[in-house]
């Protein structure tokens, strides 16, 4: 690294920063109260994408993990259960926001990312009675986070459907990346919002806005949503400002997200042979296992960080590279040799 090069962030795709259209977006934004209704960008923002995905309506959110929550709390009463892997983003992520905020139960089959069983998930559910905890909705990621950005396909997820069906279940979805989902397997959004009663998408991940997720769901239940977010501390005011970030990655970054793919893929080509790839590279995560690996994560962060790479650590052995939309060709070609270099040595 030199004093001239910037730093490559790899650690996640909520580094990036609003392009110049997106600022401008911003700056011209009609705004008002949105706590009233009465912001007619976040309006808009909302009714664009509950129609995406073929639902009556969506609440604009200012995070995640707040969107996230909030439709947990649609679909699972207090002291009832929730179902979902073990490395999910709600029980890994969230801060155990689920039994803190909603009194919600959680129980996880096995991190398996992205391959989910749904035979294995329907043996989980327990029903009303008999003393014990009722199960009353599945949650699955979209991409998934801790499995390598994994797709689940859609037949699973079909599969998942008829198992939350037969047992009067609700199915929410994470669907943080679903956008990365929709790109890499050519699935239409509105075939993934039609197995779903709730859905929580991002638009600050590989979409690029600065801030905001949104609930998606039935007029009812957003109506309801809305009453959730207030209590969580979620109504905002002239968001208007943020809803324009939103709408201008709706319209300018989904498709490019095909050549976040394409950088992954690359730097996984450039580590698989040392034999640290975790998985195969299906969207923009790039998951490293280090069991076999003279490195740790901590040690590969270090050594990466002095050549003016950053990575994600997410364990002792495992850690993660991201690209997204401030990451083009050149620093990908850096990042990739410069890992290559550690890695060798």
């Amino acid at each position: 690294m030199t004093v001239a090069d910037p730093l490559i962030d790899l650690r996640s795709d909520t580094v990036t920063r609003p392009t110049a259209g997106m600022r401008e977006a911003m700056a011209t934004a009609e705004v008002g109260d949105d706590v009233y209704g009465e912001d007619p960008t976040v309006n808009a923002l909302e009714a664009e994408v509950a129609a995406l995905f073929g639902h009556e309506a969506a609440l604009f959110a200012p995070t995640g993990s707040m969107a996230n929550q909030i439709a947990l709390q649609l679909v699972v009463p207090p002291g009832d259960e929730l179902l979902c892997d073990a490395d999910a983003h709600i029980v890994t992520y969230e801060i155990g926001a689920a039994a803190a905020y909603g009194g919600i139960s959680s129980r996880t089959w096995p991190a398996v990312g992205a391959d989910v069983d749904p035979d294995l998930v329907a043996g989980m559910v327990r029903p009303d009675g008999y003393f014990a905890v009722p199960t009353r909705a599945i949650a699955v990621e979209q991409t998934h986070n801790r499995g390598g950005g994994g797709v689940i396909p859609l037949a699973t997820l079909r599969e998942l459907r008829r198992v939350a069906d037969a047992n009067g279940l609700a199915l929410h979805c994470d669907g943080a990346r679903i956008w990365h989902a929709h790109v890499a397997d050519g699935v239409p959004l509105a075939a993934y919002g039609a197995l779903f009663d709730t859905m929580s998408v991002c638009l600050s991940k590989g979409l690029g806005a600065p801030v905001g997720s949104l609930v998606v769901g039935s007029a009812e239940k957003i109506e309801r949503a809305r009453f959730v977010r207030k209590r969580m501390g979620g109504g905002m005011r002239q968001a208007g400002v943020l809803a324009a970030a939103g709408r201008y990655a709706l319209a300018h970054h989904i498709q490019r997200l095909v050549d976040d793919h394409a950088k992954a893929a690359r730097l996984a080509e450039a580590v698989a042979p040392f034999g640290v790839l975790a998985t195969a590279v299906r969207t923009n995560i790039v998951p490293l296992d280090l069991t076999k690996s003279p490195l740790d994560a901590r040690g590969l962060a270090a050594a990466a960080r002095a050549e003016g790479v950053l990575i994600s650590v997410l364990g002792p052995r495992s850690a993660r590279l991201v690209t997204h939309l401030d990451v083009d060709d050149t620093t990908v070609d850096r990042a990739a040799t410069t890992l290559t270099q550690i890695l060798r040595n």
